[in-house]
C-alpha cells in the first residue's frame, strides 16, 4: 500500500504536504465565502462543486507534470512565449471584460486569463536566458538585457489592463536576476528606471485621472455598489487610468473614521475586510461562521484572506502564511541542490511567482496595500488560474525527482 502511494505521489513530500493542506483549506473557506453568490445562483452546492472540480484537475496536472523530466520543460518555452504574446494582443482588442478590465479570452468554450500563461512564460524564458549565460563568476551582463526585451512583449500588454500582475512579473523578474547572480550594478539600473517610469506614470494617473465615484445598486444591500454612471467612462488604451488613480489615492489617503461615519458604500471592500479581521476575535468565528461574507465583494476571491482571518483567527492566517514561506524554503532546498542552473532557476521563479502574489494579496486583505485584485494562489476561487497554480508546483515537483543533483547530494541520496 505504502509503495504504491509512493509511486503515485513522486518527488519532494513536504511540496505536497503543503499543496493538500492548501487544497483542505480552500475547499472549507470557498464554500463558506460562497454562500452569498450560492444564494443568488439558487444552487447552494454548485460553486463549491466547480472550484472542487477544478483544484482536482489541478491535482490531476500535478500527477502528469511531476513525471515528466525537467529537462523537456526547456522545448516550452518559446511556445509559451508565443502564445502569451498572441493571447494577449487578442484580449487588448477583443476581450472579454471584467470590473472594466479586458482580461478574459475564451476559447473552445474555456475561458481564462492570458496573464496567466503569459506571467509562467516570462518565468521560463528568464530561467533559460540565467542558465544559458551562467559563468563561474555570475551571469553575464546581457543576460539583464535579454530578460528585459524578452519581457516587454508580454508585461507592456499586461500592464495596459492589469498593472498590478504587470507589478508582481517585474519583482520576480527582479528576484530571479539576483538569485542567477546577474551584477549588481546592471540590477540597480534596472530598479532605477522601473522607478523613474513609476514616477512619471504615477504624474500621468494624477494628471489626467479622475477618481471615480460609487454609488448604491438599487434593489441591492447598500454594501454593493457601482461606478457613477454620470460619470464620464474613458475608452482607449489607457482607459483604466480613472481606476487606478481611485485605488492609489483611496490608500494613500486612507484615514481613521468614527464606526458611525465610515464611508461603507465607497469602501466596501476595504471596510468590511477590517471587520472581518477586527471581529475575528484573535481565536476565529470558527469555519462556515462568517458574517462578512455577505457584505464584502469578491469575499471568494480578492480577499478571501480575510474570511481565513475571520473564521480560522491569526493563528490560522499565520499558518496560512507559513504554508507559503514553507513552499519558498523549500523550493530553494530543491533548487540549491541542482547540479545544472535551468531547473534550479525555473524552481526557484515559479515559486517566487506562487508566494509574491499571496503577500500582495494577504497585504491587500489587511490593508497594508491598495486594491489590486490579485487572487490568493491555490485557495481563492478561480478557474483556470487554479490549475495553472497546480501545474506550477507539478513542475516543481518534476524538478525535486528528475533533476540531476550535486555530488554531495547525490551520495545522500
Amino acid at each position: 500500500m505504502q509503495k504504491s502511494v509512493n509511486n503515485l505521489f513522486k518527488g519532494d513530500k513536504v511540496i505536497w504536504m503543503v499543496f493538500f493542506l492548501l487544497f483542505v483549506i480552500s475547499v472549507l473557506e470557498v464554500f463558506s465565502a460562497s454562500s452569498s453568490l450560492s444564494y443568488k445562483g439558487g444552487n447552494y452546492w454548485g460553486p463549491i462543486i466547480k472550484h472542487t472540480g477544478l483544484l482536482l484537475l489541478g491535482f490531476f496536472a500535478m500527477l502528469v507534470l511531476q513525471t515528466i523530466h525537467c529537462k523537456n520543460f526547456r522545448v516550452a518555452t518559446l511556445p509559451l512565449l508565443f502564445i502569451s504574446f498572441l493571447t494577449l494582443i487578442y484580449v487588448l482588442v477583443l476581450g472579454e471584460r471584467t470590473n472594466d478590465g479586458a482580461r478574459w479570452m475564451t476559447l473552445m468554450g474555456i475561458a481564462f486569463q492570458p496573464s496567466e500563461i503569459g506571467k509562467g512564460a516570462l518565468v521560463f524564458a528568464a530561467a533559460q536566458i540565467l542558465s544559458s549565460l551562467q559563468t563561474p563568476n555570475g551571469a553575464e551582463q546581457r543576460a539583464c538585457k535579454y530578460i528585459l526585451i524578452t519581457s516587454a512583449f508580454i508585461v507592456l500588454p499586461i500592464a495596459l489592463e492589469n498593472l498590478s500582475t504587470a507589478l508582481l512579473i517585474i519583482i520576480v523578474l527582479l528576484l530571479m536576476m539576483f538569485i542567477g547572480r546577474v551584477p549588481l550594478k546592471s540590477i540597480g539600473r534596472v530598479i532605477g528606471v522601473c522607478m523613474g517610469l513609476a514616477f512619471i506614470f504615477a504624474l500621468f494617473i494624477y494628471t489626467f485621472g479622475h477618481e471615480e465615484k460609487t454609488q448604491p445598486v438599487e434593489g441591492q444591500p447598500a454594501n454593493i455598489t457601482q461606478v457613477d454612471a454620470q460619470s464620464e467612462k474613458r475608452t482607449g488604451l489607457l482607459h483604466r487610468v480613472d481606476t487606478w488613480k481611485s485605488r492609489i489615492v483611496g490608500f494613500i489617503n486612507s484615514e481613521d473614521y468614527p464606526p458611525e461615519e465610515y464611508p461603507i458604500t465607497e469602501k466596501a471592500q476595504e471596510g468590511h475586510a477590517a471587520i472581518a479581521i477586527a471581529t475575528s476575535n484573535i481565536v476565529g468565528k470558527g469555519p462556515g461562521n462568517s458574517v462578512e461574507r455577505d457584505y464584502l465583494p469578491q469575499a471568494f476571491s480578492d480577499f478571501i484572506y480575510a474570511i481565513v482571518v475571520e473564521e480560522l483567527g491569526i493563528f490560522g492566517a499565520i499558518g496560512v502564511l507559513f504554508l507559503y514561506i514553507i513552499l519558498l524554503v523549500r523550493t530553494g532546498r530543491i533548487a540549491g541542490r541542482c547540479e545544472n542552473n535551468f531547473p534550479a532557476f525555473l524552481a526557484m521563479g515559479l515559486a517566487l511567482l506562487l508566494v509574491t502574489q499571496a503577500f500582495f494579496n494577504m497585504c491587500v486583505a489587511v490593508g497594508l496595500g491598495p486594491v489590486t485584485g490579485q487572487p490568493l494562489p491555490l485557495i481563492s476561487k478561480g478557474g483556470t488560474s487554479s490549475i495553472i497554480n497546480c501545474c506550477y508546483l507539478g513542475i516543481i515537483l518534476s524538478i525535486s525527482r528528475t533533476a540531476k543533483r550535486k555530488e554531495q547530494f547525490s551520495e545522500k541520496a
